[in-house]
């Protein structure tokens, strides 16, 4: 072989091998994201319930635009906003009228072209919710479709028969009996008595028709079930595509997608359904390959491969995320198996949930996408709630929010440890979600600084905790829950080793529960978390990993944690650590 061949040779070996390193989607090699992902913080915002600018007692964008100075300051990159488009409130916003269209209630798709401007200007990305599996029954779309004739624009939109089986009826039977059946997500059909036809299905309340993205396995014996590449699902894929394309013409940066997972029907693992988001990926990556897909599937395993960019670990999917913070005393922790949750101060939680199934699916995706864990949303309650409601509690919760590996989102009100506010009447089809929407709290009054109506007017009431728990008055304490929580994020976004691709290591033994040690580092620098949620002291050994003497220097605190060498082994440096209550701290190792 001569010279050049030979380095031709090394050359194309290389490539080979590097590539067979990069996994392979719909033909091309797929990368976790743009590179604002690798620093990215988000901040999700309600906007019913963030701030209101006209005084009429629910928020709005240009509330939204005012308080964009604060956003930045907390040190977050990116905006994830809940529904804003033209929608019937039934479902908080989830139920949408008119994609092409700002809900009035927040003003005009301008001002919403105004919001991602300002915030462009200040390095902070704007992402959209987006309700990909149905409209609402007032669109416009689902209209049209209930007509006789079935040859119409929108006329497949949605899924219509005549027939449905007796367990189907059964369904509708209960809702009937029920004192709201408007309300109720039993069954899934909703007798209409159309001119089209007699039931169309729906994808979650009744007042929420599916979209047709067809069936992955259509019974020959119900011809409504068309196949996805029936000229009715490859419209609505279209039209998915010009709703987004609409939107980041228009300089939105990405979407967040309500039930991601819920398009294709009978669709076993999902996978066709993975293979419709992998082509909408594909002409993402051609005409916006700076723009971001975020899913709520909570199983990373397949919405990482289907080509979306981040996935959140939550309350519901990939389980774990309840025994860590839903004690079972409350809405969410109910019926869960588990006698305590973690972060719970009576310190008989148990990780092994979180352990089982949260580092299979990081070790899994975490070199094609990323796994958020919020610190709550819009669908479950706060971090404070119950027995867990002081600020030294609280302090504990978001070190481990900000120090997991993943894209961090912070729900709007966590940064100052706004209260999840029981007994509230449901709001928009909030049902128990309605004390998780209260408005932000932003200084004192009886409006709390969110708007200026009468407090009778307001979307939802506040609770500042005797005024406590505002902006304003934690912004002047250095201790507070508020600027403890931009430090973590300053030391996040300034190590690599604590940022969204370091890597992570539980170094807890499996009959150690307390406190939680975890690991963060690169081949550079590394770091110790040490968590203790529980209103004990705490001790732990833990071996580290190094060839030498380590340094070891706590750059984070809350609560007292102390640390110290005890012995060198072969295996490392023993160290033995010791937490007052309710503490936590990050140690750097050298």
């Amino acid at each position: 072989m001569k010279k050049k061949e030979i380095k031709k040779f090394i050359l194309s070996s290389l490539l080979l091998i590097t590539m067979c390193h990069v996994p392979e989607i719909y033909g091309q090699t797929q990368h976790k994201g743009p590179e604002w992902l690798n620093n990215a913080v988000f901040y999700q915002i309600y906007p019913s319930s963030f701030k209101d600018s006209d005084g009429n007692g629910i928020g709005d964008i240009p509330g939204i635009i005012s308080k964009l100075d604060y956003i930045k300051s907390l040190g977050v990159t990116a905006l994830w906003i809940n529904p804003v488009f033209h929608s019937g409130w039934f479902d908080g916003g989830y139920d949408v009228i008119d994609f092409y269209k700002v809900d009035p209630r927040f003003g005009t798709n301008t001002d919403l072209v105004t919001l991602t401007k300002e915030a462009h200007k200040l390095g902070i990305k704007v992402c959209l919710d987006l309700v990909a599996g149905h409209t609402s029954d007032k669109c416009a779309w689902f209209e049209q479709s209930m007509q006789a004739d079935s040859n119409l624009e929108y006329s497949n939109y949605y899924i219509w028969t005549d027939k449905i089986s007796e367990k189907e009826k059964q369904g509708i039977i209960k809702r009937h009996m029920q004192k709201h059946p408007e309300s109720s997500t039993i069954g899934s059909f909703v007798e209409a008595n159309a001119p089209r036809a007699k039931y169309y299905k729906k994808n979650f309340f009744e007042c929420q028709p599916a979209l047709n993205y067809g069936f992955a396995h259509p019974d020959a014996d119900k011809p409504w079930e068309q196949p996805i590449t029936a000229p009715g699902p490859r419209a609505v894929v279209r039209e998915l595509k010009n709703i987004m394309a609409f939107w980041m013409d228009k300089g939105v940066d990405g979407f967040r997608v309500d039930m991601a997972a819920s398009l294709v029907k009978n669709d076993p693992g999902h996978k066709a359904t993975i293979n419709l988001w992998r082509g909408i990926r594909k002409w993402m990556n051609s005409n916006y390959p700076e723009n971001v897909l975020i899913s709520e599937w909570a199983n990373p395993a397949e919405s990482i491969p289907a080509g979306f960019n981040i996935d959140f670990y939550i309350h519901f999917g990939l389980k774990g995320y309840p025994s860590l913070f839903f004690a079972p005393d409350t809405h969410w922790g109910k019926n869960r198996g588990y006698d305590f949750c973690y972060f719970d101060k009576s310190g008989k939680g148990s990780m092994e949930i979180f352990r089982n199934n949260y580092t299979v699916a990081y070790e899994a995706t975490k070199n094609t996408g990323y796994i958020a864990i919020p610190s709550a949303n819009h669908d479950y309650q706060r971090p404070n709630i119950g027995t867990r409601n002081t600020f030294e509690q609280l302090k504990i919760t978001m070190t481990f929010f900000l120090t997991m590996p993943g894209v961090p989102f912070i729900y709007y009100g966590d940064e100052i440890g706004m209260k999840y506010q029981t007994g509230l009447p449901s709001k928009e089809g909030s049902n128990h979600r309605s004390g998780t929407r209260t408005p932000m709290q932003w200084g004192a009054g009886p409006d709390a600084g969110f708007s200026t109506c009468n407090p009778d007017s307001l979307y939802l009431p506040v609770d500042t905790g005797h005024g406590k728990i505002t902006v304003a008055s934690e912004e002047t304490d250095p201790g507070s829950l508020l600027n403890y929580v931009r430090k973590l994020i300053a030391l996040r976004r300034s190590s690599p080793a604590l940022g969204n691709n370091g890597d992570w290591k539980l170094l807890n033994d499996k009959d150690q529960q307390y406190p939680m040690v975890y690991e963060r580092y690169t081949l550079k620098e590394k770091y110790l978390v040490v968590l203790n949620p529980s209103e004990k002291k705490q001790e732990i050994e833990i071996t580290e990993k190094t060839s030498g003497t380590a340094k070891a220097e706590t750059v984070i605190s809350s609560g007292k944690v102390s640390f110290k060498e005890r012995k060198n082994t072969p295996q490392g440096i023993r160290f033995i650590i010791k937490t007052a209550p309710f503490s936590a701290s990050i140690i750097k190792i050298d």
